[in-house]
């Protein structure tokens, strides 16, 4: 991604420094992680899934920027450093997430991943529908709708499968779809474990949002709270809101289950979901 960023003309440096920064602050990853487990288990080339990983990772990206804003959440602190809209202004900061988003489909359609011009279609389109109407934009809007209200746990479900979940789901698809391959069985199969995971995923956000340590998380604690947000464990408590993302982890390895690949990467993570500290 450093390498893409330093290709780019020094037209308009401030907004090439706050993509840069945007995209680089640091994080855990997660989304190229899933893109890489995924299409390594079907023998797909990593550096073939370089552009796949990166591509997510800048939708990630930007919304986080566009998360952070004032009009969203107002988060001042991103992974232990000031947020895009507080080092560069907010007019950058919408514009640094622009060009991120159009970033990712620039970097998916490059001619040097090598990967066929039909699986560049259908990642195209896997990537849009995830990030658009139908997974993180709606679930932002959603989750907009929620704060100060107090929400059914079937509407908390569906906000967070698009806000959160979406991209995961795109992650773990995408990885499967630059194999080339078509076996619906398979892309089934991954789109639960996705769907448990990011569920999984979410839920500890939200529990680590209540007992997480602002230094190690690298944002600010108690932040939906402050906001009055609808979470799980605003909703159900916090150890109901542990056991079901523990249960949610276990479906997901249990539907690794019936894969005959080497899955081992796709179940760490599922562990990890509901082990992490940040």
């Amino acid at each position: 991604m450093e390498h893409y960023i330093d290709e780019l003309d020094d037209e308009v440096p401030s907004l090439k420094e706050a993509i840069r920064y945007g995209l680089l602050l640091g994080g855990k990853r997660a989304r190229p992680l899933l893109v890489y487990a995924t299409g390594t288990m079907l023998s797909v080339r990593e550096e073939q899934l370089d552009y796949v990983a990166a591509a997510c990772e800048c939708i990630h990206a930007y919304s986080l920027i566009h998360d952070d804003m004032p009009e969203m959440d107002n988060d001042k602190l991103r992974r232990g450093r000031e947020t895009v809209h507080v080092k560069f202004g907010p007019a950058l900061a919408l514009l640094a997430g622009d060009t991120l988003q159009a970033l990712a489909f620039e970097l998916l359609s490059d001619p040097r991943s090598g990967l066929r011009p039909e699986s560049v279609v259908r990642l195209s389109a896997a990537l849009a529908r995830f990030a658009g109407y139908r997974g993180m934009c709606g679930g932002q809007a959603l989750d907009l709708l929620a704060e100060n209200v107090k929400i059914p746990l079937e509407s908390l479900r569906l906000l967070h499968a698009k806000k959160t979940g979406a991209l995961i789901q795109a992650a773990v698809l995408m990885g499967a779809m630059a194999s080339g391959r078509e076996d619906e069985k398979l892309l089934k199969t991954l789109e639960e474990y996705a769907k448990q995971v990011g569920l999984a995923f979410q839920i500890w956000d939200d529990v680590l949002d209540v007992v997480g340590d602002t230094a190690v998380m690298g944002k600010t604690a108690l932040s939906d709270v402050s906001l009055n947000k609808s979470t799980y464990p605003a909703l159900l408590g916090l150890e109901t809101s542990k056991r079901l993302a523990a249960e949610a982890s276990d479906q997901a390895i249990n539907a690794l289950s019936s894969l005959s690949f080497d899955t081992e990467l796709l179940r760490q993570f599922a562990v990890f979901c509901v082990t992490r500290d940040h």
